[in-house]
């Protein structure tokens, strides 16, 4: 890996540190709940710079945003790691197989599903140990992931398209 691509994965990386931190800013009704907006930032990453720079970009992101929080190796911690991880695993899965199939929205509504059911999943199996308080809170946290996954998406294509217009900068894959 090369230094310019060492210094892009930094500033992406804090890009999304700063979404995931202007989001904790937002009151919301539901206190554990999040937009996943730093999701924006490595859906971005995955398009335009391939898998490797996108699972970068969500560690550090994980790793750096539960330090800052103190929260680091807890339970936020942990279903945070997990959802991160199994989202960009599961986006960049279908971005490598079948890249045309689905652009950055649909893309972005697998990450938020894969997300939601990997912190499910580790909730039911690390914390909680009963079903039924994860199948009452399940569709909701579902329905909550489809929507903000969509707008991510959006956002996402958005942001996509016109760093792909930039005739003075040319985009290149890290991988």
């Amino acid at each position: 890996m090369q230094l310019q691509d060492k210094y892009r994965i930094a500033l992406l990386s804090a890009y999304a540190l700063a979404l995931h931190g202007f989001e904790s800013l937002i009151p919301l009704p539901i206190p554990w709940l999040r937009l996943g907006l730093a999701n924006i930032i490595t859906l971005t990453t995955l398009v335009l710079y391939g898998f490797k720079a996108a699972m970068m970009v969500t560690l550090i992101r994980v790793i750096l945003a539960s330090i800052f929080t103190g929260t680091f190796l807890g339970p936020g911690f942990i279903l945070s790691f997990g959802g991160g991880v199994s989202s960009t695993l599961a986006m960049g899965l279908i971005f490598s197989t079948v890249p045309r199939l689905f652009g950055p929205v649909g893309l972005s509504l697998v990450g938020a599903l894969f997300h939601n059911l990997a912190q499910l999943s580790l909730a039911y199996v690390l914390f909680i140990q009963r079903i039924e308080p994860v199948l009452i809170v399940s569709p909701v946290i579902l329905l909550i992931g489809t929507l903000t996954g969509g707008v991510n998406g959006i956002v996402s294509d958005f942001l996509i398209k016109n760093l792909l217009k930039k005739p003075d900068e040319k985009i290149q894959n890290v991988i």
